[in-house]
């Protein structure tokens, strides 16, 4: 898998999701510039909703511990 470099505090942040559909039809999706953020899913949609919602928690985790909000962000299949 690639990964994207951390972008700078304060600026504009892109997230990929990345998919794998698995043997049994299931799909996975994984944000890889956020460790541990995967997500299955019955669809391929599913699955973004479900990374995404995951991806959400965990950056307004991580704004929570900084005090410092992200200017905007970007997910990105």
């Amino acid at each position: 898998m690639a990964t994207v470099p951390r972008q700078p505090e304060g600026t504009d942040q892109s997230f990929t999701i990345e998919f794998e559909q698995e043997e049994n039809g299931k799909w996975l999706a994984e944000v890889p510039e956020l460790p541990g953020v995967m997500a299955y899913g019955d669809t391929k949609r599913d699955a973004e909703v479900e990374v995404t919602a995951l991806a959400l928690r965990v950056i307004a985790d991580r704004t929570v511990q900084v005090r410092k909000p992200p200017k905007s962000i970007h997910f990105q299949p």
